[in-house]
């Protein structure tokens, strides 16, 4: 029970065949062109995340509480309906084409924006866009892991993240030129995005293949100065149809959590994901705590994106070298480091780009780290269901904590919620390295 300590390269992986043909490149195509098409889709999105904390608490006038609300359900719609993407995708054997649908869901919303200007609209229109985003994450992370050797899968959703997040740079500038520029700013935001989200699905459609690569399929890995990467369950684990491939059912997709190795991670990520405070919500304590200004609000995330963009690479090729556990660990150490910032340091002209730095440092050593070491442990006919799984508990626990974090800021003040997050980040991390540490006995074992 343990988070792939040490991502060793299968023997023989992708190697040299007799007639001495070339070695698979680390990076197959496959993953280059989702990562485009998340760059421009993550240009849409995030120039509406960009500026929706700030249209909603200064332009609609929602209290800290109506925005962690609406916010929470903003993320929980995405995080149930990623359980059906993930499991509908496995089902229907076509991953492509239930991205397709979550892409397509999320640009019919953007027009939407513009005509939403209640809570209640609102609300409806931000929940059908995160029913898009549900269901197209799982079957996206499904593709990139079954087109990837798995001693390469930590680079692959590295790679994948820095082209997704290109586009979260790329979208809270467009986003801050447009309100500078335009006399109806939210609405040209609005517009634009939906532009941009189309593209994004065209780009899908014509350079996305419809099937993952099956030679990235996971052999015996010979150990190397540790635990290797944990053995796929044996075959029993998923029951096959009769002179057929395994049935893949609901049934079978919720037996995975018998899998000790996934249920800890998916434990892991919920306890993590429970106090774990939402983007919008350390962006409005940046700005209240530094001073900054309205109109660079939109700017925030620029930062955190920006960082993300820079490590996310370097991130993943030390998860497949050093272990996925140290440097997802290592991942919500910086996020504390952020929190400790924005509690107990003086307000200057650094403490932004601080707090910015290491929330980025967060991101780029946990997101692409985590469906990496789930990959590494679920069987490739359910590898969107698994990764739905941790995917969904992650996310319906942010989900809470956004509604408790918005509940105690209203209470207590910004501060004390903070710290009470902050504390329990601590011992959650704590809680979590102990659980996803490697069996002493079964890494004896390993290299005897």
């Amino acid at each position: 029970m343990y988070l792939a300590d040490r991502a060793a390269p299968a023997r023989g992986e992708a190697a040299t065949a007799e007639g001495g043909r070339s070695r698979a490149p680390a990076i197959p195509a496959v993953v280059l062109a989702l990562g485009a098409v998340s760059l421009i889709t993550d240009v849409s999105s995030e120039m509406v995340t960009a500026v929706l904390p700030l249209y909603l608490v200064a332009g609609l006038g929602l209290s800290p509480l109506g925005f962690g609300t609406l916010d929470g359900v903003y993320n929980g719609v995405s995080a149930l309906v990623q359980l059906t993407g993930g499991h509908l995708a496995d089902r229907v054997r076509n991953h492509k084409l239930v991205a397709g649908i979550g892409y397509g869901l999320s640009a019919l919303c953007k027009p939407l924006l513009l005509v939403a200007h209640s809570l209640g609209p609102l609300g409806a229109v931000l929940a059908l866009e995160r029913t898009g985003k549900g269901l197209r994450t799982s079957p996206r992370d499904a593709l990139i892991s079954l087109s990837t050797p798995p001693e390469h899968r930590g680079r692959a959703f590295g790679v994948h993240r820095a082209m997704d997040t290109t586009g979260a740079v790329l979208g809270p500038l467009t986003a801050f030129l447009i309100l500078r520029a335009a006399t109806d700013g939210y609405d040209a935001v609005f517009g634009v995005s939906a532009c941009v989200a189309v593209l994004g699905v065209l780009v899908l459609v014509l350079f996305v293949p419809g099937t993952a690569a099956t030679g990235a399929r996971r052999r015996p890995a010979e150990p190397r100065n540790g635990p290797a990467a944990p053995a796929p369950p044996a075959s029993g684990d998923v029951p096959a149809a009769p002179g057929g491939p395994p049935r893949v059912d609901l049934r079978t997709a919720l037996a995975l959590l018998r899998l000790p190795r996934l249920r800890a991670l998916t434990v892991c990520a919920m306890l993590l994901g429970l106090t774990t405070v939402s983007d919008a919500f350390v962006y409005l304590l940046l700005q209240r705590r530094a001073g900054i200004g309205e109109q660079y609000f939109p700017l925030l995330p620029l930062g955190t994106a920006a960082v993300f963009l820079l490590l996310a690479v370097p991130c993943g090729v030390a998860a497949d070298r050093v272990g996925r556990r140290t440097v997802f660990l290592a991942g919500h150490a910086g996020l504390l480091a952020a929190y400790g910032l924005l509690l107990w340091v003086p307000s200057t002209s650094a403490l932004p780009l601080l707090v910015l730095g290491l929330h980025g440092v967060f991101y780029a050593a946990t997101d692409g780290v985590l469906p990496a070491a789930v990959a590494d442990v679920v069987p490739e006919q359910l590898r969107g269901s698994g990764l739905a799984l941790v995917g969904t508990g992650q996310a319906l626990a942010r989900f809470c904590c956004s509604l408790a974090f918005g509940a105690a800021w209203t209470m207590w003040g910004g501060g004390p919620a903070l710290l009470g997050s902050a504390i329990g980040l601590l011992l959650c991390a704590v809680a979590a390295g102990a659980v996803l540490r490697p069996a002493p006995a079964r890494a004896a074992g390993r290299t005897g």
